[in-house]
């Protein structure tokens, strides 16, 4: 298969068969859970998404998967649906794309290859006409104070707009905190996904999920492809070759 998109000596290209879907797996299982090296992270959606690997020199050092849905009624039955309330998405007209389980190897400290990722995920948003990217964007760990000025960052200016109503359905919720927060702190604390959503004029959920499986925390995360700032959209873009 082609590759989706190829730049600073990454290659960015879809799974083709199962010892693929296997190696990326592995990946998200160093990066999320650590253990034995022979150990993969796998759930029930892995079977519906098509799965992204991004490569140099034919060694994988970033994965995710994406899930389209063609409205935002059948987005409720992806991944994220599990934990919150996503009826609102149905206000959002046209197809949507979920994205997860985004995640470097450990060793990789590149930012080119958050870039390189994200320019991908632009042709594929861009080639499906997108309305809605959305996904969980997780903090590492189960204890929320160590994030204290990013979650107070993320409550007081990014909030998801009222109407979606994206409550809590399922798990151990915790409230993104009030409070006073410092802008330097908060963006040291915020993972780069999550980073790269807000650029993009992303909003989240008032509230994280407590992942203990994954020991993770995690918060819903979306950018309306619309509303993207034009400056930033066309960044993406000319990184995308489009």
């Amino acid at each position: 298969m082609d590759a989706i998109l190829s730049r600073a000596g990454l290659t960015v290209r879809l799974a083709e068969n199962e010892s693929e879907v296997a190696e990326a797996q592995h990946l998200r299982q160093r990066a999320f859970r650590g253990g034995a090296t022979d150990a993969r992270d796998i759930d029930p959606f892995d079977a519906d998404c098509d799965h992204v690997l991004v490569e140099r020199d034919g060694a994988l050092v970033a994965t995710y998967r994406f899930q389209s849905f063609a409205d935002g009624t059948a987005a409720r039955s992806g991944y994220s649906g599990q934990f919150y309330n996503l009826a609102g998405l149905a206000t959002i007209d046209g197809p949507m794309i979920e994205m997860g389980r985004f995640c470097l190897a450990p060793e990789e400290h590149d930012p080119d290859v958050v870039r390189i990722a994200w320019a991908a995920m632009t042709r594929i948003v861009d080639g499906a006409k997108a309305a809605l990217l959305f996904g969980c964007s997780s903090f590492h760990g189960n204890d929320p104070a160590p994030y204290a000025d990013a979650l107070g960052l993320l409550r007081d200016r990014h909030l998801a707009p009222a109407h979606l109503n994206l409550a809590a359905q399922a798990g151990e919720t915790v409230a993104l905190p009030h409070g006073t927060w410092d802008a330097g702190r908060a963006q040291r604390q915020i993972p780069p996904l999550l980073r790269t959503y807000l650029i993009m004029g992303g909003w989240v959920s008032d509230h994280l999920v407590v992942d203990r499986a994954m020991n993770t925390l995690h918060v819903f995360t979306g950018v309306e492809i619309a509303k993207v700032p034009p400056g930033r959209a066309r960044a993406l873009r000319l990184l995308a070759g489009d």
